[in-house]
């Protein structure tokens, strides 16, 4: 995507302090209230240092509800993308309250985005005012699955529902530089998401991506690939990175989502279907709270667009205050890790170089 000067798109160098984590307080349904509040929490509770980007006049009010005004510096916004809006809402609202925090991070004032907005328009709005990272095909949404101590990262989640296989392989080495960045994976297990584990199962998208990581993986030290893994592997922490296109992801990612929210109200009513039960959910209630914590998608801060020139975290869009304060954790450790220089080390190692000339020698993706 283009639309920005090269002035504009160039990205201040990396600080040395600790990052600045610009929030979007207009993205969301349950904005700018809880956005706010999440904020508040963010900077109080986990020592952050943040700045809330939107209409001054109202966040303000809400910074002094929470006697927080002289905490959180604000950045006036006059626009907000609408959670219905996609990809066009990057053009038709371009002081919008996304456009101005990427402005932020351009000009070096900033070191994350975090927003509870629309996907489509977040992913819109940051690649085409942060670009894409040089060698980058298309930038990915990769989020953690609840695998215990150490989540499961799964790429793509969304962005892109259209995906050819050389896009998939640098997927896998954006998820492997999110595990080292986040969870200090020195070589991260990756596993191609199809629907067998035998080799050769798959559609040819996913049979032309087994070629291409295992040749990738041969010359690598930084990536194990396991092969194929299916949908019932998704939770069971078989590999460190999970690689798929964006339509595939999204289905999988939802279909967890649904069924641990399903699981855990099945619990619910079991406890306290008697009073026996109930007794024991109180004396089992911190296993219980661990349990939910887990499953709990606000947990884990939401999804991180990788590949950008600038880290940006999409947090869930019903996002309430603990969320907003965990999706600006995950930008200050992403953005504290240096994601950026993670991934652009790998796309200077040997397969990723090949695999982005042969790509550019078959022309551009929409032609393919």
């Amino acid at each position: 995507m283009t639309g920005t000067s090269d002035a504009d798109a160039s990205v201040a160098p990396r600080r040395t302090s600790p990052p600045i984590i610009a929030v979007d307080a207009m993205g969301g349904d349950n904005a700018p209230e809880d956005i706010v509040e999440g904020a508040v929490m963010a900077v109080r509770e986990l020592g952050l240092r943040v700045v809330l980007v939107g209409r001054r006049t109202q966040i303000a009010g809400l910074l002094t509800r929470h006697d927080a005004l002289r905490d959180i510096p604000v950045v006036h916004a006059e626009d907000s993308l609408a959670m219905h809006e996609g990809a066009l809402a990057s053009w038709r609202r371009p002081r919008s309250s996304a456009a101005v925090a990427c402005r932020l991070i351009r000009r070096g004032d900033a070191d994350a985005l975090v927003s509870a907005g629309s996907t489509g328009g977040i992913v819109a709005t940051s690649t085409v005012r942060l670009r894409t990272q040089h060698g980058v095909l298309r930038p990915a949404l990769a989020v953690t699955l609840p695998t215990g101590e150490t989540p499961t990262i799964m790429v793509d989640s969304g962005a892109n529902a259209d995906a050819k296989p050389e896009m998939l392989v640098q997927f896998a080495h954006l998820g492997c530089a999110y595990a080292q960045t986040a969870f200090k994976v020195q070589r991260p297990r990756v596993g191609l998401l199809t629907i067998g584990s035998e080799p050769g199962k798959g559609n040819k998208l996913v049979r032309r991506t087994a070629e291409l990581l295992a040749a990738a993986a041969e010359d690598s030290t930084v990536m194990d690939y396991r092969g194929n893994i299916e949908g019932h592997d998704l939770l069971a922490r078989k590999v460190d990175v999970i690689v798929t296109d964006g339509h595939t992801g999204n289905v999988a990612l939802k279909t967890v989502e649904g069924t641990a929210s399903f699981a855990m109200d099945a619990v619910r009513t079991a406890l306290t279907s008697s009073m026996a039960a109930k007794a024991g959910a109180l004396l089992q209630r911190k296993a219980l709270r661990a349990l939910r914590e887990s499953l709990d998608s606000e947990t884990y801060g939401g999804a991180a667009l990788l590949g950008l020139n600038g880290t940006v975290v999409i947090a869930h869009g019903d996002s309430r205050a603990r969320g907003i304060a965990h999706a600006c954790r995950l930008a200050h450790d992403l953005a504290a890790g240096d994601i950026g220089e993670h991934v652009r080390r790998r796309l200077h190692t040997r397969p990723t170089g090949w695999l982005h000339r042969l790509a550019q020698s078959e022309g551009p993706a929409e032609n393919r």
